[in-house]
């Protein structure tokens, strides 16, 4: 794979991990009645982000890993 490819794959991968990850902390919080666009920064508005926030990390280090467990079975595969 061209250096290109790998690092569009990556950005990718990065992309759609966080996005996802985001929006399912954002629905958690949501079914948990923390709603991030509360006026003011209330307990509940926090908490809200705070799941935003989780999410999105969480989701980049799925993607991460996801990528690595790639990268591992592409290197052990034979060469052909």
């Amino acid at each position: 794979m061209t250096t290109a490819k790998k690092l569009l794959l990556e950005g990718l991968s990065d992309a759609v991990g966080f996005m996802g990850g985001a929006l399912a902390g954002y629905w958690l919080g949501q079914a948990a009645g923390w709603n991030i666009f509360d006026q003011g920064y209330g307990a509940t508005s926090l908490l809200g982000i705070a799941c935003v926030g989780l999410g999105g990390g969480l989701g980049l280090h799925l993607a991460r890993r996801w990528r690595a467990a790639k990268a591992a079975r592409a290197e052990q595969a034979p060469h052909s």
